[in-house]
């Protein structure tokens, strides 16, 4: 078909690509929470490979995809890039609109590019388990698949509100072999902690790391593992970009502009960030869209801090833009753009003016939703809806501009474990739940004691 543009397994990339070599302005440092000084590599073995470990602080610009991850990538890999021709039709714009589909792999959505890696690299460090946290249930499906792959056990703390709305992504975790306990839970200290202070906790993803790691780091053959955020978790989606390059070349249409959802960036990442490595090393200007939910707007109205990745404050203190670790989202159907901070790399990108950052409301995502569903046929994940009403806010524009750009976005994952999300927007039950000011204003304002002294 004229609209689909395939690669060949030869094609697919065998390097990921670390945006932090070609950065203007290299990402600050992560600090140690009781001395403030930035942490040393050795402060993180107990939770991850060593393997994972140098590639969260390298600095080179390709580091090679192992050739057992790469056999694994070739069950779905590369993955169709489409020109949404029906859509540009139904809005009646002169834009080229054209979608990478990650929801072919067997997890249903872009995850599994970081989980069969973090998992290979587990493995061959000789630990025997993983332990994990998952909003909407992507993450936790695509952590279950690659541990199952590799005889690792998985164990997934999965946030209430998500874990209550999509009972069958528990059950597919289920049947990928991993245990999976709705958070906040009664089997960690800081769980049963949360528990005694709010019993109808719909949870959030900072409480469910909180959860994980404390699991991890009770258990020297189990280790932790992240599906979003960390820079070694962004190095691994990028072959999301590199495969969507060569796709829009054989179009014959460059993007003008590039847009994903945004949760903690691992989404984005894996699509913009090698259209901005053209940006900085081809003098192009193609424009990257950061999408995050009105609920929890950390990219449009948090602040850029130091803060904890997790609600316990386990983790390093991390210099991201940011709610505040205490900070609890509106339980929107996108579990997986719930989370209070943004990655360090996307942070330092956005503070440096390099991306864009814009948010959308739940009913106007769902909207956006149903118009990409009746046109071209593919039900998206409550989390790409929000990619796909920018993408039609752009192409809507370039309308009324007489424009015809080129806009391409990551359409990240299936929406078919979440059929009730789109029965309460027909229903008509979905409210819109923009974050609270006050809410904002009262979580950052903790923020203050975490920072470094001025040097």
């Amino acid at each position: 078909m004229e609209y689909k543009y395939h690669l060949s397994e030869s094609e697919m990339p065998r390097f990921f690509y670390n945006i932090v070599a070609d950065m203007p302005n290299k990402p600050m440092p992560p600090l140690h929470p009781g001395t403030r000084e930035p942490i040393t590599p050795d402060l993180l073995e107990p939770l991850f490979p060593r393997d994972l470990i140098l590639q969260e602080v390298s600095t080179e610009r390709y580091i090679e995809i192992p050739e057992e991850v790469r056999k694994i990538y070739a069950q779905w890999r590369p993955t169709p890039l489409f020109r949404a021709r029906n859509l540009e039709k139904l809005i009646d714009t002169p834009a080229r609109i054209f979608y990478k589909y990650e929801g072919v792999s067997p997890a249903g959505s872009h995850k599994p590019n970081t989980a069969v890696a973090q998992a290979f690299y587990n493995k061959v460090s000789g630990v025997k388990g993983i332990a994990t946290e998952t909003g909407a249930g992507q993450w936790g499906t695509a952590l279950a698949f690659g541990c199952q792959l590799f005889g690792l056990d998985c164990e997934v703390y999965m946030v209430r509100v998500s874990y209550d709305q999509k009972p069958y992504r528990k059950v597919m975790m289920n049947t990928f072999g991993a245990q999976v306990y709705p958070s906040p839970s009664d089997r960690t200290e800081f769980g049963r902690k949360m528990l005694k202070k709010d019993p109808g906790s719909s949870g959030s993803l900072g409480i469910a790391i909180s959860e994980a790691i404390e699991k991890a780091a009770a258990d020297p053959k189990t280790h932790y593992a992240l599906g979003s955020v960390l820079n070694h978790v962004l190095l691994h989606q990028t072959i999301i970009g590199q495969e969507s390059l060569l796709q829009m070349e054989k179009a014959g249409h460059m993007p003008d502009i590039v847009v994903a959802p945004f949760g903690g960036g691992s989404n984005f990442a894996g699509i913009a960030f090698p259209f901005l490595h053209l940006n900085f090393t081809k003098n192009q200007n193609i424009r990257c869209i950061a999408v995050e939910p009105t609920s929890c707007p950390k990219l449009t109205r948090g602040s850029f801090k130091y803060d904890f990745g997790d609600t316990a404050g386990m983790t390093p203190l991390l210099p991201m833009f940011t709610l505040g670790h205490d900070f609890m989202p509106s339980a929107i159907h996108a579990g997986g753009l719930r989370y209070h901070g943004a990655g360090v790399i996307v942070s330092q990108l956005l503070k440096d003016q390099l991306i864009e950052a814009v948010a959308q409301n739940q009913e106007r995502c769902f909207s956006a939703g149903m118009d990409f569903i009746r046109s071209e046929g593919i039900i998206p994940a409550p989390e790409a809806t929000h990619a796909i009403a920018t993408v039609i806010d752009e192409a809507i524009q370039c309308r009324e501009e007489g424009t015809p750009k080129n806009i391409l976005f990551n359409l990240c994952g299936h929406g078919y474990f979440d059929m009730g999300a789109y029965a309460d927007y027909m229903a008509g039950k979905l409210k819109d739940a923009p974050a609270d000011e006050d809410a904002i204003r009262k979580s950052l304002k903790t923020l203050d004691a975490l920072q470094p002294p001025a040097r």
